[in-house]
């Protein structure tokens, strides 16, 4: 009879062994897929942040583009308001001339 005990004694073990064994490769093969995900997650991520960066200095060139670009007005604005400006535009649009200077005409 005790052979019988001892028997199914080490029967038993084997059974709770193989139970656990299931549940330590279910386990792995969770963290294994968990793993592959963050991977390819990990990537696309990447990936797009890198797309970031490149946009990020192209509007970062363009912002300085505009800045001179906005310089120059603002130097053209204050240009336009002085004499020099009006008397430019007085010779060459309106074929005006001071009182002092004398004009010569090229005749055909």
């Amino acid at each position: 009879m005790n052979n019988k005990k001892a028997g199914k004694q080490g029967h038993k073990k084997k059974r709770t062994a193989r139970p656990h064994m299931k549940s330590v490769q279910i386990i792995c093969v969770g963290l294994a897929v968990l793993t592959l995900v963050f991977g390819i997650g990990s990537i696309s991520i990447y990936s797009k942040n890198q797309d970031y960066k490149q946009q990020e200095a192209e509007l970062e060139a363009q912002i300085k583009k505009e800045e001179e670009r906005s310089k120059e007005i603002k130097e053209y604005q204050d240009y336009v308001k002085t004499d020099d400006y009006i008397r430019e535009v007085a010779e060459d649009k309106l074929g005006l001339v001071d009182p002092n200077e004398i004009l010569f005409k090229q005749t055909n």
